[in-house]
């Protein structure tokens, strides 16, 4: 029972080091990528805010218990002028309606840099 139990831990140990010793053989090697020059997405302007959940209520104060103004949809085009905590006041551009909605549910994608 134990020579098994030392066999299998030795196997196991043996497939979580073979990728291991592949990627730092894997990288030793020269590449032509570092020949193109290096552009970093950091410097690039932030992704917009974007709906996602099927609807948000729109508020008149941010806070979830406050009078609910209107829906804002993932169709609907909008524009935020303000952030408070986290709750942004948005300004619904298809229905004209103003007011306040949860940034659990409207924000910005994150930007994915691969350096």
């Amino acid at each position: 029972m134990r020579s098994t139990r030392i066999a299998i831990s030795a196997a196991m140990l043996g497939a979580l080091a073979l990728p291991v010793l592949s990627a730092t053989t894997a990288s030793a090697a020269p590449t032509t990528a570092s020949a193109l020059p290096a552009v970093g997405c950091h410097n690039l302007p932030p992704l917009p805010y974007a709906v996602h959940a099927k609807a948000v209520t729109i508020r008149s104060k941010a806070s979830s218990k406050s009078t609910a103004l209107g829906v804002l949809y993932k169709s609907h085009k909008f524009t935020v002028s303000k952030k408070s905590g986290n709750w942004l006041y948005i300004t619904d551009k298809s229905t004209g309606v103003k007011g306040w909605v949860s940034g659990t549910y409207v924000y910005r994608d994150v930007r994915m840099c691969l350096d």
